[in-house]
Protein backbone atom coordinates (compact mmCIF):
# COMPACT_ATOMS: atom_id res chain seq x y z
CA UNK A 1 0.00 0.00 0.00
CA UNK A 2 2.67 2.29 0.80
CA UNK A 3 4.63 1.32 -2.21
CA UNK A 4 1.74 2.14 -4.64
CA UNK A 5 1.26 5.76 -2.38
CA UNK A 6 5.05 6.35 -3.43
CA UNK A 7 4.64 5.57 -6.88
CA UNK A 8 1.79 8.05 -7.24
CA UNK A 9 3.21 10.71 -5.71
CA UNK A 10 6.20 10.23 -7.65
CA UNK A 11 3.89 9.89 -11.08
CA UNK A 12 2.56 13.14 -10.02
CA UNK A 13 5.70 15.03 -9.59
CA UNK A 14 6.96 13.91 -12.79
CA UNK A 15 3.79 15.09 -14.83
CA UNK A 16 4.01 18.51 -12.42
CA UNK A 17 7.62 18.68 -13.97
CA UNK A 18 6.90 18.21 -17.49
CA UNK A 19 4.02 20.80 -17.24
CA UNK A 20 6.69 23.48 -15.44
CA UNK A 21 8.97 22.98 -18.00
CA UNK A 22 6.27 23.25 -20.90
CA UNK A 23 5.21 26.23 -19.71
CA UNK A 24 8.78 27.63 -19.27
CA UNK A 25 9.19 27.39 -22.77
CA UNK A 26 9.29 30.36 -24.46
CA UNK A 27 8.00 29.49 -27.73
CA UNK A 28 4.89 27.54 -26.64
CA UNK A 29 4.12 30.41 -24.13
CA UNK A 30 3.87 32.72 -26.81
CA UNK A 31 1.78 30.57 -28.98
CA UNK A 32 -0.49 30.37 -26.22
CA UNK A 33 -0.74 34.07 -25.81
CA UNK A 34 -0.85 34.73 -29.53
CA UNK A 35 -3.64 31.89 -30.20
CA UNK A 36 -6.83 33.43 -29.27
CA UNK A 37 -5.65 36.75 -31.54
CA UNK A 38 -5.24 34.66 -34.10
CA UNK A 39 -8.09 32.68 -34.06
CA UNK A 40 -10.01 36.17 -33.63
CA UNK A 41 -7.99 37.68 -36.65
CA UNK A 42 -8.67 34.70 -38.71
CA UNK A 43 -12.33 33.69 -38.64
CA UNK A 44 -13.47 37.86 -38.71
CA UNK A 45 -10.58 39.26 -40.97
CA UNK A 46 -8.91 36.40 -42.90
CA UNK A 47 -11.79 34.57 -43.55
CA UNK A 48 -14.08 37.13 -44.91
CA UNK A 49 -10.99 38.65 -46.88
CA UNK A 50 -10.58 35.72 -48.67
CA UNK A 51 -14.25 34.94 -49.10
CA UNK A 52 -14.46 38.59 -50.80
CA UNK A 53 -11.21 38.24 -53.27
CA UNK A 54 -12.31 34.82 -54.66
CA UNK A 55 -16.56 36.55 -55.10
CA UNK A 56 -14.62 39.05 -56.92
CA UNK A 57 -13.47 36.38 -59.58
CA UNK A 58 -16.96 34.79 -60.08
CA UNK A 59 -20.19 35.81 -61.09
CA UNK A 60 -22.15 35.35 -57.94
CA UNK A 61 -25.97 36.78 -57.43
CA UNK A 62 -27.68 36.78 -53.88
CA UNK A 63 -29.41 33.37 -54.17
CA UNK A 64 -27.96 32.06 -57.12
CA UNK A 65 -23.79 30.19 -56.65
CA UNK A 66 -21.41 31.73 -58.78
CA UNK A 67 -18.55 30.57 -61.27
CA UNK A 68 -15.21 31.47 -61.65
CA UNK A 69 -15.10 34.32 -64.60
CA UNK A 70 -11.74 35.41 -64.08
CA UNK A 71 -10.71 39.36 -64.66
CA UNK A 72 -14.59 40.04 -66.58
CA UNK A 73 -15.73 41.86 -63.45
CA UNK A 74 -12.64 44.17 -63.50
CA UNK A 75 -13.33 44.40 -67.23
CA UNK A 76 -16.83 45.51 -66.84
CA UNK A 77 -15.45 48.18 -64.18
CA UNK A 78 -12.82 49.49 -66.20
CA UNK A 79 -15.42 50.82 -68.95
CA UNK A 80 -18.13 51.61 -66.18
CA UNK A 81 -18.45 55.44 -65.90
CA UNK A 82 -19.94 55.13 -62.31
CA UNK A 83 -17.20 53.19 -61.20
CA UNK A 84 -14.45 55.60 -62.64
CA UNK A 85 -16.48 58.86 -60.42
CA UNK A 86 -16.10 56.81 -57.97
CA UNK A 87 -12.65 56.52 -57.63
CA UNK A 88 -12.51 59.72 -58.23
CA UNK A 89 -14.51 60.70 -55.90
CA UNK A 90 -12.80 58.86 -53.14
CA UNK A 91 -9.22 60.36 -54.12
CA UNK A 92 -10.68 64.14 -53.64
CA UNK A 93 -12.77 62.93 -50.74
CA UNK A 94 -9.94 61.62 -48.85
CA UNK A 95 -7.54 64.17 -50.17
CA UNK A 96 -9.22 67.40 -49.51
CA UNK A 97 -10.65 65.70 -46.24
CA UNK A 98 -7.30 64.59 -44.96
CA UNK A 99 -5.58 68.03 -45.39
CA UNK A 100 -8.48 69.86 -43.92
CA UNK A 101 -8.67 67.38 -40.61
CA UNK A 102 -4.71 67.88 -40.57
CA UNK A 103 -4.47 71.72 -41.16
CA UNK A 104 -7.29 72.33 -38.50
CA UNK A 105 -6.23 69.77 -35.90
CA UNK A 106 -2.63 70.77 -35.86
CA UNK A 107 -3.32 73.72 -35.16
CA UNK A 108 -6.18 72.98 -32.94
CA UNK A 109 -3.37 70.34 -31.09
CA UNK A 110 -0.86 73.77 -30.89
CA UNK A 111 -3.40 75.79 -29.07
CA UNK A 112 -4.10 73.49 -26.90
CA UNK A 113 -0.89 72.14 -25.72
CA UNK A 114 -0.73 75.89 -24.51
CA UNK A 115 -1.66 77.10 -20.89
CA UNK A 116 -5.20 77.52 -21.21
CA UNK A 117 -7.98 77.96 -18.76
CA UNK A 118 -10.37 74.75 -18.47
CA UNK A 119 -8.01 72.94 -20.49
CA UNK A 120 -8.97 69.62 -19.48
CA UNK A 121 -12.64 70.67 -20.38
CA UNK A 122 -12.08 71.96 -23.94
CA UNK A 123 -10.35 68.25 -24.71
CA UNK A 124 -13.12 66.55 -23.40
CA UNK A 125 -15.92 69.06 -25.35
CA UNK A 126 -13.22 68.78 -28.65
CA UNK A 127 -13.89 64.83 -28.50
CA UNK A 128 -18.10 64.79 -28.29
CA UNK A 129 -17.78 64.53 -32.90
CA UNK A 130 -15.24 61.85 -32.86
CA UNK A 131 -17.61 59.94 -29.90
CA UNK A 132 -21.32 60.82 -31.48
CA UNK A 133 -22.53 57.76 -33.63
CA UNK A 134 -21.87 58.62 -37.08
CA UNK A 135 -25.31 57.97 -37.60
CA UNK A 136 -26.52 60.61 -35.53
CA UNK A 137 -23.89 62.94 -37.00
CA UNK A 138 -24.99 62.48 -40.62
CA UNK A 139 -28.96 62.96 -40.01
CA UNK A 140 -27.31 66.38 -38.33
CA UNK A 141 -25.68 67.42 -41.34
CA UNK A 142 -29.14 66.38 -43.25
CA UNK A 143 -30.76 68.71 -41.47
CA UNK A 144 -28.26 71.04 -41.61
CA UNK A 145 -27.82 70.57 -45.70
CA UNK A 146 -31.38 70.65 -46.47
CA UNK A 147 -32.38 73.02 -49.27
CA UNK A 148 -35.71 74.26 -47.26
CA UNK A 149 -35.22 74.35 -43.38
CA UNK A 150 -31.02 74.34 -43.43
CA UNK A 151 -29.61 76.53 -41.19
CA UNK A 152 -26.44 78.13 -43.22
CA UNK A 153 -29.34 79.53 -46.43
CA UNK A 154 -31.01 80.70 -43.43
CA UNK A 155 -28.08 82.78 -42.28
CA UNK A 156 -26.98 84.23 -45.48
CA UNK A 157 -30.45 84.57 -46.79
CA UNK A 158 -32.64 85.72 -43.97
CA UNK A 159 -30.41 86.94 -41.51
CA UNK A 160 -27.58 88.71 -43.53
CA UNK A 161 -28.99 89.05 -46.72
CA UNK A 162 -26.00 87.69 -48.69
CA UNK A 163 -27.87 85.43 -50.89
CA UNK A 164 -31.89 85.57 -52.63
CA UNK A 165 -32.45 81.90 -52.62
CA UNK A 166 -31.23 78.97 -50.35
CA UNK A 167 -28.65 76.77 -51.28
CA UNK A 168 -29.47 73.25 -52.52
CA UNK A 169 -26.28 71.32 -50.65
CA UNK A 170 -27.32 67.83 -52.19
CA UNK A 171 -29.22 68.26 -55.32
CA UNK A 172 -26.36 69.38 -57.27
CA UNK A 173 -23.20 67.21 -57.80
CA UNK A 174 -19.90 69.56 -56.65
CA UNK A 175 -22.30 71.54 -54.08
CA UNK A 176 -23.11 67.43 -52.24
CA UNK A 177 -19.15 66.59 -52.82
CA UNK A 178 -18.05 69.56 -50.55
CA UNK A 179 -20.66 69.34 -48.43
CA UNK A 180 -19.72 66.14 -47.53
CA UNK A 181 -16.02 66.65 -47.23
CA UNK A 182 -17.15 69.27 -44.68
CA UNK A 183 -18.77 66.51 -42.40
CA UNK A 184 -16.17 64.67 -42.41
CA UNK A 185 -13.47 67.07 -41.77
CA UNK A 186 -15.54 68.36 -38.69
CA UNK A 187 -16.22 64.31 -37.46
CA UNK A 188 -12.21 63.58 -38.03
CA UNK A 189 -10.78 66.98 -36.37
CA UNK A 190 -11.12 65.82 -32.71
CA UNK A 191 -9.35 62.16 -33.47
CA UNK A 192 -5.69 64.27 -35.26
CA UNK A 193 -6.21 66.82 -32.81
CA UNK A 194 -5.93 64.42 -29.55
CA UNK A 195 -3.15 62.39 -31.26
CA UNK A 196 -1.09 65.51 -32.15
CA UNK A 197 -1.46 67.06 -28.78
CA UNK A 198 -0.51 63.04 -27.10
CA UNK A 199 2.51 63.91 -29.42
CA UNK A 200 3.43 67.54 -28.22
CA UNK A 201 3.75 66.94 -24.81
CA UNK A 202 6.16 64.33 -25.41
CA UNK A 203 8.79 66.94 -27.07
CA UNK A 204 11.35 67.86 -24.47
CA UNK A 205 10.67 72.08 -23.20
CA UNK A 206 14.53 72.43 -23.25
CA UNK A 207 14.48 72.04 -27.28
CA UNK A 208 12.14 75.52 -27.16
CA UNK A 209 14.68 76.92 -24.62
CA UNK A 210 17.47 75.98 -27.01
CA UNK A 211 15.93 77.06 -29.96
CA UNK A 212 15.12 80.45 -28.24
CA UNK A 213 18.66 81.29 -27.08
CA UNK A 214 19.82 80.87 -30.79
CA UNK A 215 17.34 83.42 -31.74
CA UNK A 216 15.26 81.09 -33.64
CA UNK A 217 11.45 82.74 -33.91
CA UNK A 218 7.93 80.88 -33.24
CA UNK A 219 7.92 79.69 -37.24
CA UNK A 220 11.94 78.67 -36.34
CA UNK A 221 10.52 76.85 -34.05
CA UNK A 222 7.96 75.00 -35.36
CA UNK A 223 9.71 74.35 -38.66
CA UNK A 224 13.12 72.92 -37.26
CA UNK A 225 11.94 71.44 -33.31
CA UNK A 226 7.67 70.52 -33.36
CA UNK A 227 7.45 69.25 -36.80
CA UNK A 228 11.11 67.23 -36.83
CA UNK A 229 10.07 65.50 -33.82
CA UNK A 230 6.61 65.41 -34.24
CA UNK A 231 6.90 63.23 -38.00
CA UNK A 232 6.59 59.99 -36.69
CA UNK A 233 3.44 60.78 -35.05
CA UNK A 234 2.43 62.47 -38.27
CA UNK A 235 3.27 59.12 -40.47
CA UNK A 236 0.62 57.27 -38.13
CA UNK A 237 -1.81 59.56 -37.60
CA UNK A 238 -1.83 60.00 -41.26
CA UNK A 239 -1.83 56.48 -42.10
CA UNK A 240 -5.06 55.73 -39.89
CA UNK A 241 -6.66 59.12 -41.31
CA UNK A 242 -6.26 58.06 -45.00
CA UNK A 243 -7.42 54.54 -43.99
CA UNK A 244 -10.46 56.08 -42.37
CA UNK A 245 -11.53 58.45 -44.68
CA UNK A 246 -10.58 56.07 -47.77
CA UNK A 247 -13.34 53.63 -46.49
CA UNK A 248 -15.45 55.57 -45.03
CA UNK A 249 -19.05 54.31 -45.78
CA UNK A 250 -21.65 55.20 -43.37
CA UNK A 251 -21.65 59.25 -43.51
CA UNK A 252 -21.63 59.60 -46.98
CA UNK A 253 -24.38 56.22 -47.34
CA UNK A 254 -26.55 58.32 -44.76
CA UNK A 255 -26.64 61.85 -46.24
CA UNK A 256 -26.89 61.58 -49.83
CA UNK A 257 -26.80 57.65 -50.52
CA UNK A 258 -24.46 58.01 -53.63
CA UNK A 259 -26.90 61.01 -55.30
CA UNK A 260 -27.77 62.85 -56.49
CA UNK A 261 -27.64 60.63 -59.59
CA UNK A 262 -24.48 58.34 -58.67
CA UNK A 263 -22.15 61.85 -58.39
CA UNK A 264 -21.41 61.13 -54.63
CA UNK A 265 -20.28 57.36 -54.53
CA UNK A 266 -17.01 56.28 -53.35
CA UNK A 267 -16.12 53.22 -53.89
CA UNK A 268 -16.97 51.80 -50.47
CA UNK A 269 -20.36 52.78 -50.89
CA UNK A 270 -20.82 51.74 -54.76
CA UNK A 271 -19.28 48.05 -53.54
CA UNK A 272 -22.23 47.96 -51.16
CA UNK A 273 -25.12 49.08 -53.75
CA UNK A 274 -23.88 46.63 -56.73
CA UNK A 275 -23.07 44.09 -53.89
CA UNK A 276 -26.40 43.53 -51.53
CA UNK A 277 -29.27 46.18 -53.15
CA UNK A 278 -28.23 45.17 -56.56
CA UNK A 279 -27.41 41.78 -56.07
CA UNK A 280 -24.42 41.73 -57.84
CA UNK A 281 -21.75 39.80 -55.17
CA UNK A 282 -19.18 39.46 -57.75
CA UNK A 283 -19.19 42.91 -58.78
CA UNK A 284 -19.63 44.15 -55.41
CA UNK A 285 -16.55 42.34 -54.22
CA UNK A 286 -14.42 43.49 -57.34
CA UNK A 287 -14.89 47.16 -56.43
CA UNK A 288 -13.83 46.24 -52.84
CA UNK A 289 -10.81 44.13 -53.80
CA UNK A 290 -9.65 47.55 -56.53
CA UNK A 291 -9.71 49.38 -53.01
CA UNK A 292 -6.78 47.36 -51.56
CA UNK A 293 -4.19 48.72 -53.83
CA UNK A 294 -4.78 52.39 -52.35
CA UNK A 295 -4.84 50.91 -48.69
CA UNK A 296 -1.09 49.10 -49.00
CA UNK A 297 -0.03 52.11 -50.37
CA UNK A 298 -1.35 54.13 -47.30
CA UNK A 299 0.40 51.04 -44.80
CA UNK A 300 3.72 51.60 -46.68
CA UNK A 301 3.90 55.06 -46.30
CA UNK A 302 3.40 54.89 -41.96
CA UNK A 303 6.27 52.06 -42.52
CA UNK A 304 8.70 54.34 -44.49
CA UNK A 305 7.55 57.08 -41.76
CA UNK A 306 8.46 54.96 -38.47
CA UNK A 307 11.49 54.10 -40.12
CA UNK A 308 12.69 57.81 -39.66
CA UNK A 309 11.98 57.05 -35.63
CA UNK A 310 15.07 55.49 -35.69
CA UNK A 311 16.82 57.60 -37.27
CA UNK A 312 15.98 60.24 -34.78
CA UNK A 313 16.55 57.76 -31.60
CA UNK A 314 20.56 57.42 -33.63
CA UNK A 315 19.73 53.84 -34.91
CA UNK A 316 20.27 52.38 -37.99
CA UNK A 317 17.00 52.24 -40.33
CA UNK A 318 16.30 48.26 -40.94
Amino acid sequence: MAIAAVDTRNSYKLDQSWLTRLFDHKPFLIAICLFPAAALLLVFLSYPLGLGIWLAFTDTRIGRTGYFIGFENFESLWYDKVFITSVWNTLLYTGAATVGKFGLGLWLALLLNNNLPFKSLLRAIILIPWIVPTVLSAIAFWWIYDPQFSIISYVLVDVLGWRDTYIDFLGQPWPARWSLIAANIWRGIPFVAISLLAGLQTISPSLYEAAMLDGANAWQRFRHVTLPMLMPILAVVLTFSVLFTFTDFQLVYAITRGGPVNSTHLMATLAFQRGIPGGQLGEGAAIAVAMIPFLVMATLFSYFGLARRKWQQGEDND
